[in-house]
């Protein structure tokens, strides 16, 4: 079981308010520092296209492409400003951070707003008339945020566009909530304020629950729940998050050494490094096939090319579920597969990761992802979701290809 109810309990009580929020998270922002210390001097702005939002861009967008990165606030306080030093930190190195809320809007944020931020993004980058008309990079796409944000990153890190999330002083609060830990996929990083921040073991607890062979990284700087982003630039949380994300949005292995190998930098700094399943370039799954594998020079077989297909329960609540399914090729190599499930009435899928689907209830297909449909004899992979109504009596099988 978790401490989390009683140790967010206290937290919500701290932050929620906006007001609270300022005295609580570092008393008055330092003078801003206009223009960050990145080569693009940056601002924010606002769209009537994209309501209750902030956007934090460089001034003069840059010739290269601007990846994007999403933020939830403290306290999901609507005010888009709350971390401002540290997301015009950011975009002044050649991001577009949205914010969820307005400039010194008022009230709370929802995940929702997360997922509209990039959906904006990427209709933006290809309406033609638009400033960001070919100017966003949108196949890097960061999810993150700080305390009750980082809880919004979480609920939309599945997002299949989202390449990397971003955890700030902040953990699941309830083991309820764990599939959203089982459904990971992409890298994530975690940058807490150490055994006095309030969220240290929620993110603790988070940590030790991530799937195996995720790649992740774990800082903490003892400054409490705080953090630094009121600071000038951000302070030290918007230098290692932007090295972090030049890293994994931009390919930077400079930055990324930041991160990476027992010398690593944060390693030979103030900050406490746990790392898991690290390299430079594990980066996420390749979208096509590696370069190196050739395509096949016939048609690959049709039929019944043998795989199997495990369906098991892994989380059950009442009203929901998360389930996994695990393929595995026969004797024969995959080019691609195909499982058909038969979920049982009442039951249907709301959001699924690692393969594409057809259908939400009674008989559904899964196919494989582009990245996960080759397997060698004997080869294994796994797709998930998460399910309205019981999870218990759902069969599975699979042809392959």
């Amino acid at each position: 079981m978790r401490r989390r109810a009683k140790i967010y309990a206290g937290l919500a009580a701290a932050i929620v308010p906006v007001t609270s929020v300022i005295m609580a998270l570092g008393g008055t922002p330092a003078s801003a520092a206009i223009g960050g210390s990145g080569p693009y001097p940056a601002d924010y702005e606002t769209s009537a296209t994209l309501a209750n939002h902030t956007i934090f861009r460089p001034q003069t967008l840059p010739s290269e492409r601007l990846p994007i990165v999403v933020w939830g606030n403290g306290g999901c306080s609507a005010n888009g400003l709350s971390q401002g030093n540290f997301l015009r930190e950011i975009a002044s190195h050649g991001f577009l951070a949205i914010a969820n809320g307005a400039p010194n809007g008022s009230g709370s944020t929802t995940s929702q707003m997360l997922t509209q931020s990039i959906d904006w993004a990427v209709a933006e980058n290809s309406r033609q008339g638009s400033k960001y008309y070919n100017k966003i990079d949108t196949s890097k796409v960061a999810v993150a945020g700080f305390s009750c944000g980082g809880l919004e990153a979480y609920a939309v890190s599945n997002d299949p566009r989202v390449t990397t999330t971003g955890i700030f002083s902040s953990g699941l609060l309830n083991d309820a909530d764990d599939y959203q830990l089982r459904r990971l996929t992409k890298p994530i990083a975690y940058f807490v304020g150490g055994p006095s921040d309030i969220a240290y073991p929620n993110a603790m607890d988070d940590w030790g629950k991530l799937p195996a062979g995720l790649p992740a990284f774990m800082g903490n700087l003892n400054v409490g729940h705080g953090g630094t982003y009121d600071q000038a630039n951000g302070g030290e949380f918007g230098r290692e998050a932007t090295l972090y994300l030049k890293w994994r949005l931009k390919g930077d292995t400079t930055a990324g050494r930041n991160f990476v190998g027992a010398d690593c930098g944060l390693c030979r700094s103030q900050w406490s490094v746990q790392q898991k399943n690290l390299t430079l370039d594990d980066g996420t799954p390749p979208t096509t096939p590696p370069p190196t594998t050739p395509p096949p020079t016939t048609p690959p077989p049709t039929g019944t090319t043998g795989c199997t297909a495990v369906y098991s329960v892994q989380d059950q609540w009442n009203g929901g579920f998360v389930a996994n399914v695990s393929v595995t090729a026969g004797t024969t190599a995959l080019t691609g597969w195909r499982v058909t499930l038969t979920l049982p009435s009442g039951a249907s899928v709301s959001s699924l990761w690692n393969g594409v689907s057809s259908g939400t209830s009674g008989t559904i297909t899964v196919a494989n992802q582009s990245y996960n449909g080759r397997l060698a004899a004997g080869q294994a992979t796994s797709f998930g979701f998460q399910g309205t109504g019981s999870g218990s009596g759902t069969t599975a099988s699979c042809i392959g290809s």
